[in-house]
């Protein structure tokens, strides 16, 4: 196993951390196309190339394959975890459970707990900050309707002056 610099995670103490797991949600159909007389084929080449398939009938032996390659995933995810972190219990956070940060890191899913604008302000004296402001650009249709938009509301607030004027 490779062991690289650990790197210091930062995280709200409301932010949600964990999740090391993994699944597949495949729906499958076959039911209903064979109950409408709907064939359904699929041609692969290697044994395990489709071993899942949302239209086919899905075999004993293809469901296990299946979940041994979700195996796989999970202790290659497990594995990366631990390439950062060597000193977390990963049999103990791999369990597709998730925690508040506040918990997480008690369990050493993260070194530190601050929000990201406390984040930025301790910076402000020793690095560049740069506001990055995002504009879509707003098309003659929306102009249009904006200015509808305001043109009815004054409108309206006319009217409910004048009639609170009458009362």
């Amino acid at each position: 196993m490779l062991f690289v610099k650990r790197k210091k995670i930062i995280a709200a103490p409301f932010a949600v951390l964990g999740s090391i797991g993994v699944m597949a949600q495949v729906p499958n159909f076959n039911r209903i196309l064979k109950k409408h007389d709907v064939d359904y084929e699929l041609f692969t080449a290697g044994e395990y190339k489709r071993t899942i398939t949302m239209f086919g009938e899905n075999t004993e032996k293809g469901k296990e394959k299946f979940k041994q390659e979700l195996q796989v995933t999970h202790d290659l995810f497990k594995e990366f975890i631990l390439n950062y972190r060597p000193d977390v219990a990963i049999d103990d956070v791999a369990t597709g459970e998730h925690w508040y940060a506040n918990l997480a890191i008690k369990k050493g899913l993260c070194d530190e707990l601050q929000v990201s604008d406390d984040y930025l302000m301790s910076h402000l004296d020793s690095h560049d900050m740069l506001l990055v402001k995002y504009r879509t650009k707003v098309g003659f249709a929306d102009k249009f309707n904006m200015g509808l938009v305001n043109a009815l509301y004054s409108v309206w607030n006319r009217i409910q002056k004048n009639n609170h004027a009458q009362f």
